[in-house]
């Protein structure tokens, strides 16, 4: 078999292969894309963007780069990132120490002396949460049918915002793949808007998972009601055989229609503030906070109905599937945070004459006491969020931010022991899903929430609390 240098494919094969030392020969490989020397090797690169970005920054008035971008976010100072981040980083540190050490345990007790490497951690830590959670990717895909799942997501969007979806197969797509539904308000029939799905993988679709519009919502002549689509890369079950998904597919498929209700629900003037045109560490909000929905009680006993039996999934299963969302967060939440501070500090330097990015790294790395077991989620030389175009550079940060909003925001319907609760999801629903860009973000939230958000829920949500 071979092991190709993509995410989907070595962090599974990190996560089950017993052979050490073929983790830490293939870890090793990931772990340094862009830096072996010649043609593919953008260590060069980095460094002449890390400068002319400071360049660009100072030839329109601002000290660096980050203060350039971060002019028109919600964050709008590099400071104010710093703060969050380094707010997380110290209980994610002490927390990833603690799994460190259980995984270290347990690695000893299979005959492993030494500490944890970075390749062993994805294998050590699917072991413990086999062994505490006892939740297994086979028991449970079979209470995750695709077709469910994405009525449990319609649902939920009638409930909280009233809408209506019904399927157009009289409409084609631009495969035989892609589903069209047609959105309207149900008490009304109002015409919202076309949603298209295109929900499997194939091998002319690149990777991932991504909310487009075809067309925006604007209502500056005459109303004009957008056509939006969620892609996906969900595994094509066998003919007349149900999609199966994982957690992780149904939760992202949640994160999509997030964003694709942000598209949906725009009530704006201006087509250029519609829908999901706001700023790099707000557009998150929608799909991040839909995310907590297909969690709750409700919607899973609903929805989550076993393939072959039609049993509802059972509550001591749910439990576990919720108690283990705060399972490997500090690894998870360290590996993160270290690649939003390295990108923050490069963006941070004041026209600097020449940069070496892996010393640089490395610098930054032990400033903040980077754990030896955990490397960057992504390390500088193949740091595409940030080098590969200008959308994240300086804001990596933009995803703990918005999980700083959502936890927050969901905590709202928690609080009024409803989670539909109609006048908070009225007002979720003015204020930050028909927005658009036309309020400044923090004045957005507040006027839906009553007050700024604060970072209690997200430590909480994490497992980072206290």
């Amino acid at each position: 078999h071979a092991v190709t240098l993509s995410r989907s494919v070595i962090e599974p094969f990190l996560t089950f292969s017993k052979r050490r030392d073929l983790r830490e020969e293939s870890f090793a490989a990931w772990s340094r894309r862009g830096e072996n020397g010649g043609e593919t090797d953008n260590r060069a690169i980095v460094a002449e963007m890390v400068k002319l970005r400071a360049a660009k920054a100072r030839l329109l008035g601002f000290a660096t780069f980050a203060d350039f971008k971060l002019d028109d976010s919600m964050a709008k100072t590099p400071a104010r990132v710093r703060e969050l981040l380094e707010l997380v980083w110290k209980p994610a540190k002490a927390r990833a120490a603690q799994e460190a050490a259980d995984l270290a345990a347990l690695a000893r007790e299979e005959g492993e002396n030494g500490p944890i490497r970075p390749s062993d951690w994805r294998y050590y830590s699917e072991k413990v949460r086999q062994k505490t959670y006892a939740l297994d990717e086979a028991v449970l895909k079979p209470y995750l049918q695709l077709d469910r799942i994405i009525a449990a997501a319609f649902d939920t969007a009638g409930k909280l915002f009233g809408l209506a979806f019904a399927e157009r197969k009289d409409l084609a797509g631009y495969h035989p793949d892609v589903r069209i539904w047609d959105v309207t308000e149900a008490a009304s029939g109002r015409h919202i808007g076309l949603f298209l799905g295109d929900y499997f993988a194939r091998a002319s679709k690149r990777s991932g998972a991504w909310m487009s519009a075809y067309r925006g919502q604007r209502n500056l002549d005459g109303e004009v009601r957008p056509i939006i689509v969620n892609v996906c890369n969900f595994a094509k079950p066998a003919e007349g055989k149900p999609a199966l998904l994982s957690i992780d597919d149904a939760r992202t498929l949640f994160h999509e229609f997030g964003h694709a209700l942000h598209g949906l629900l725009s009530d704006v003037t201006y087509g250029s503030l519609a829908g999901t045109s706001v700023s790099r560490d707000f557009v998150e909000l929608p799909s991040q906070l839909y995310e907590h929905w297909f969690l709750t009680r409700e919607v899973m006993q609903r929805f989550c109905l076993h393939a072959e039996t039609g049993e509802p999934i059972p509550d001591a299963l749910i439990e576990r599937i919720r108690k283990a969302q705060t399972f490997n967060q500090g690894f998870a939440t360290v590996e993160y945070t270290s690649s939003a501070l390295v990108d923050l500090a490069f963006h941070s330097l004041e026209l600097p004459a020449e940069v070496d990015p892996l010393a640089f790294e490395a610098a930054e790395l032990a400033r903040i006491g980077m754990p030896g077991e955990i490397t960057m989620r992504h390390r500088t030389p193949h740091f595409s969020h940030v080098f590969s175009g200008d959308g994240y550079s300086a804001g990596y940060y933009s995803y703990l931010w918005s999980e700083v909003m959502d936890a927050d925001a969901f905590n709202a319907f928690i609080e009024a022991g409803d989670v539909f609760a109609p006048e908070v999801a009225g007002k979720l629903r003015r204020y930050i899903y028909s927005a658009g860009d036309t309020r400044d973000p923090a004045e957005a939230y507040t006027l839906f929430r009553g007050r700024l958000p604060t970072p209690d829920a997200l430590l909480e949500k994490r497992g980072l609390a206290g």
